[in-house]
């Protein structure tokens, strides 16, 4: 019998472990005063944002696609076109996510390469000019 293949969302723990990530990361964005830019892109209840990026996450890291399954392929960016996102956009949102995964994604090979790819996708969010 072959040996059961893991994936970086059984390794961060299945479902409890991205709903303790993504809960963290929202918590932060909501009490960090660096944040505010990006805090105000959402909307005062934060819970369903929550459990979109809780349902995006499971599906991105190996988990059930359940974000998928409820709203079809996430179209990322056309999704946050409506918001204005430049690099200090991006930055307050990886200033969240950093202290999230800090805290709650094991220090090793995984989490470099997780951090590597979100870094990537934050980027990619960029929708507006730099202001002058």
């Amino acid at each position: 019998m072959p040996p059961e293949q893991t994936t970086p969302y059984s390794d961060l723990g299945g479902a409890e472990g991205i709903r303790s990530l993504v809960h963290r990361f929202y918590t932060l964005m909501d009490t960090l005063p660096e944040a505010w830019d990006v805090r105000q892109m959402h909307p005062e209840d934060l819970s369903g944002s929550e459990e979109k990026l809780f349902k995006y996450l499971s599906g991105w890291l190996g988990g059930p696609p359940l974000y998928e399954q409820e709203f079809g392929h996430p179209r990322l960016r056309a999704r946050h076109l409506p918001f204005a996102i430049a690099s200090a956009e991006r930055d307050q949102w990886l200033m969240c996510m950093q202290q999230a995964f800090d805290e709650c994604v094991p220090e090793g090979p995984l989490r470099t390469q997780l951090w590597t790819a979100i870094q990537g996708l934050a980027d990619h969010m960029r929708n507006r000019p730099e202001p002058t």
